[in-house]
């Protein structure tokens, strides 16, 4: 049984004291460390809140570095859209904004060291033969025969190839350490290539760019990171990751420490995927609402308390899982349902006329906020003769157990009065176009009124001051019962992801809603304005999530 006071920790956080306590670091400094090859997904929201958040928890200091050895696929678009990612969800990596490609000349001594040591050499075996050599699971590799060149030669060469001297693929340097390792990552590995590529950062000053693998540590060491927390699949790597900042020499190395990456269920975080949908216009985007890129969420509406909410809940543990989607949802309502307005909007209108009520007369009504959360206030709603409802709430011929509109049944009108259907139209098609009704000014919404009672409440607006806005109903982009991927590969697309209504009535007060800014919709889900295609005075809202959902927190044990 755990003593009073102790807080329980996670695997990184036992480590992390144990390092603390021996003096191996005064103080913590972790990194998030993207590649500019793409938008940042849910996933990577749980490496920055977990680094950020142990930086913060220690008194630490949390880097933001891009990994930008790759050219081929980077783009200033992603490096701007990672920025402004980190940012949103309070990550604060203050004035510790750093590049890799920054780096490159101390790489490449770093490189030339390793030649020097007789620890590197160049080589001119193809990238098939140099698979070829490097063995399998079970069997050895075969060394290079061009391993035991000299370090003169090799120097010379390497210089080569960093003038430009070699065609791409011609040569590379790799790592001399051991073709017979059970670690396949420790046989040789490639440490720099020939790359004649334009790089976003560097330009034209280097045709020669480290390999992963080779700049990963450097990078960690030169910042002075303490704790290189990453996923695991590069648990194998550890090894050359450490033969690296001991083969250089730092006399600080950071410990790498891996944790297991955050899986969502029937959801798309492949870049190569999602790169696919946003050429073939499938989506609008990488911040399409139907994503779950970082920004894609921020644009549906999502909040970054209820990305760390869900974090939190995932916890950090070395097994690999899968989260349900619907996880993700539970923690936006719960962050949403104290803190938003409930408001009316109807998304499929039908007329319906008060015959009894003033025609002239427009009547403010006090509407609370949110019923669960009085701080948050009153407004006020205009009523009149001529509101819309929504087509569901009434019925020609009802089942048992509808208590909403149908012929000569009494509901409330939320906030309002009490109203009793005396009559209705239809067109030419057989669908409602109108509904007559009486009301009991008696029954006003908080007069006190203790007569009769009635069990169904509908939302309404009024006609003459209700503002037309589109609204978009997203579901997932997969269709689940398939599941993610077709047999050859191809991804299993939900064709009714998105619905757009175009002809939606909402009170006046969301006339003046800004981009991000969410409501609850009573009885509808919580909606947020789209930052993209809102135009003042023309709305757009898109559905964060609906108002219920059969997910279930797991109990606690114990």
């Amino acid at each position: 049984m755990e003593e009073k006071g102790t807080v329980s920790r996670n695997f990184i956080e036992q480590i992390i004291d144990k390092d603390l306590e021996e003096g191996k670091y005064e103080s913590i400094c972790t990194r998030f460390p993207p590649e500019p090859n793409g938008y940042l997904h849910i996933g990577h929201a749980k490496s920055i809140l977990l680094n950020y958040g142990l930086a913060k928890k220690y008194g630490g200091k949390f880097n933001l570095r891009f990994d930008d050895t790759n050219p081929t696929k980077e783009k200033t678009e992603f490096v701007d859209s990672i920025l402004a990612d980190v940012r949103w969800l309070g990550a604060d990596f203050e004035d510790r904004l750093y590049f890799a490609s920054n780096y490159f000349e101390q790489m490449y001594e770093a490189a030339v060291l390793l030649i020097k040591k007789g620890k590197a050499f160049v080589c001119d075996l193809t990238a098939d033969e140099i698979r070829e050599y490097r063995g399998t699971l079970t069997e050895p590799g075969k060394e290079s025969p061009y391993r035991n060149r000299s370090v003169e030669e090799n120097l010379e060469l390497f210089e080569n190839m960093k003038n430009g001297m070699y065609e791409d693929g011609a040569k590379v340097l790799r790592a001399k350490i051991d073709m017979a390792s059970p670690n396949i990552n420790m046989r040789d590995p490639v440490i720099y290539r020939v790359a004649h590529m334009t790089h976003h950062n560097t330009g034209d000053k280097w045709c020669i760019y480290p390999m992963y693998d080779f700049a990963h540590p450097i990078e960690d060491a030169i910042e002075g990171v303490t704790h290189s927390i990453c996923t695991l699949e590069f648990e194998d790597h550890r090894p050359l990751y450490d033969w690296v900042v001991r083969e250089v020499g730092y006399e600080h190395p950071p410990k790498q420490i891996e944790f297991a990456k955050l899986y969502l269920t029937n959801v798309v975080t492949g870049k190569r995927y999602i790169k696919k949908l946003v050429e073939q216009g499938i989506v609008d985007g990488w911040d399409d609402p139907r994503l779950v890129t970082i920004a894609a969420l921020k644009r549906r509406g999502f909040t970054p308390e209820s990305i760390q909410m869900f974090v939190d809940l995932c916890g950090i543990s070395k097994s690999q899982s899968s989260v349900d989607y619907a996880m993700l949802e539970y923690c936006i309502r719960e962050d949403l349902k104290l803190k938003r307005p409930r408001m009316m909007a109807v998304l499929d209108p039908v007329k319906l006329v008060i015959d009894n009520y003033p025609d002239d007369q427009i009547e403010y009504l006090d509407v609370e906020m949110n019923l669960e959360n009085p701080e948050l206030g009153m407004r006020k709603v205009p009523f009149g003769r001529e509101l819309y409802i929504d087509h569901e709430d009434f019925m020609e011929n009802p089942p048992k157990k509808y208590f909403r509109l149908f012929p000569g049944n009494e509901v409330r009108l939320m906030g309002a009065y009490f109203v009793k259907c005396v009559s209705f139209e239809k067109d030419e098609t057989g669908k409602v176009t109108e509904i007559h009704c009486t009301y009991d000014p008696e029954t006003k919404c908080g007069s006190g009124f203790t007569g009769r009672k009635v069990k169904g409440t509908i939302h309404w607006v009024a006609a003459k001051t209700a503002v037309r806005a589109q609204v978009r109903l997203y579901e997932n982009i997969i269709d689940e019962e398939k599941g993610v991927y077709n047999e050859d590969g191809s991804l299993n697309l939900n064709p009714n992801s998105l619905t757009v209504l175009d002809d939606c009535l909402l009170e006046p007060a969301l006339a003046d809603a800004k981009a991000y800014d969410s409501f609850q919709f009573v009885r509808q889900g919580y909606f947020c304005v789209d930052a993209k295609d809102s135009k003042e005075g023309a709305p757009v809202f898109n559905r964060i999530v609906s108002l219920k959902s059969s997910f279930k927190l797991p109990k606690a044990e114990g």
